[in-house]
């Protein structure tokens, strides 16, 4: 009995590298779902030095490429996209931007080619409102008087949760949409319903969303028959209750003593803690005053 491990990122970029869900992404945020970026028309750029972060400076050392980018086609003119999926809030994400985008400039100039426009935009998976700067001005303190000469940049942000799935053309992504946003809102009820659905993109959608499900959950076969793993998943969660009333409120407490012992936390470790079984955080309250960092938090629930 195996768990479904948590790999958002990995899924996402599994999600993304469908030229169909990359398409209907786009046009869901740049033309509210008009169909005018087409699948046959996207050209991959992953693993392209133009999608290169910086230079190498020792033969050995490992290259960094971003999430997902391609070329498209926008009524014959090709445009550079690049999508960079979060899990969590990051408030530095309009710096990461542009450094991202001026690098790709970079590197087209330096590699000799044409160089194209690139436009790049955040598909947001968490289950808390982006509320960060979407644009590199509101991030900064600007003097009234230096308005007009500082460039902006703009950072686009598409929140799985506020998404309209109807407005999808692609079954596999208005699926993993739907589901997922179900699954954010704890509406497990609203799931329950007569319908089959792919097995593939309901394992997605509770990766995307880091929801409990395991491989006992899910049937043999392609498709799944949403009533019956719903009732399976209740009853899982009905056994299991006790246990996880327990993590819940030790989870609580923990959070808030690390806050008084370290200052703050982040939000990656706040998620992690979540996640943690009832056996790591019953070890982690034993050794909370050995606690200086959160690195010494992870080494205790890794």
């Amino acid at each position: 009995m195996s768990q479904i491990r948590n790999a958002s990122d990995t899924t996402c970029k599994q999600l993304l590298r469908d030229g169909e869900c990359f398409a209907d992404l786009c046009n869901a945020l740049y033309f509210h779902g008009r169909q005018v970026i087409k699948p046959e028309n996207l050209i991959s750029q992953e693993n392209d030095v133009s999608t290169l972060i910086g230079k190498e400076a020792l033969p050995m050392e490992t290259k960094r490429y971003r999430d997902i980018v391609r070329k498209a086609s926008i009524n014959g003119d090709y445009m550079i996209i690049g999508v960079e999926h979060q899990s969590s809030l990051d408030k530095n994400m309009i710096i990461r931007i542009l450094n991202y985008d001026a690098q790709l400039y970079i590197n087209q100039v330096e590699s000799g080619k044409e160089v194209r426009p690139v436009g790049s935009f955040v598909f947001y998976m968490g289950d808390k409102e982006w509320t960060y700067p979407k644009s590199l001005k509101e991030s900064l303190k600007v003097s009234p008087e230096m308005e007009d000469y500082i460039n902006d940049w703009k950072l686009p942000v598409l929140e799985l949760q506020k998404m309209d799935p109807q407005i999808l053309k692609s079954k596999r992504l208005k699926e993993v949409v739907e589901i997922s946003q179900i699954m954010l809102k704890g509406d497990y009820e609203k799931l329950r319903t007569n319908r089959m659905i792919s097995v593939e993109n309901y394992k997605m959608a509770a990766i995307l969303t880091h929801t409990d499900i395991k491989e006992e959950d899910l049937p043999e076969g392609d498709e799944i028959n949403m009533c019956k793993a719903m009732d399976q998943l209740f009853q899982r969660f009905e056994n299991q209750g006790i246990e996880k009333g327990e993590a819940i409120g030790i989870e609580k407490t923990l959070k808030e003593q690390l806050k008084v012992k370290l200052g703050t936390i982040s939000s990656p470790l706040e998620e992690r803690l979540t996640t943690t079984s009832l056996e790591k955080l019953n070890e982690l309250t034993l050794n909370i005053f050995n606690i200086n960092s959160e690195e010494d938090v992870l080494k205790i629930i890794h």
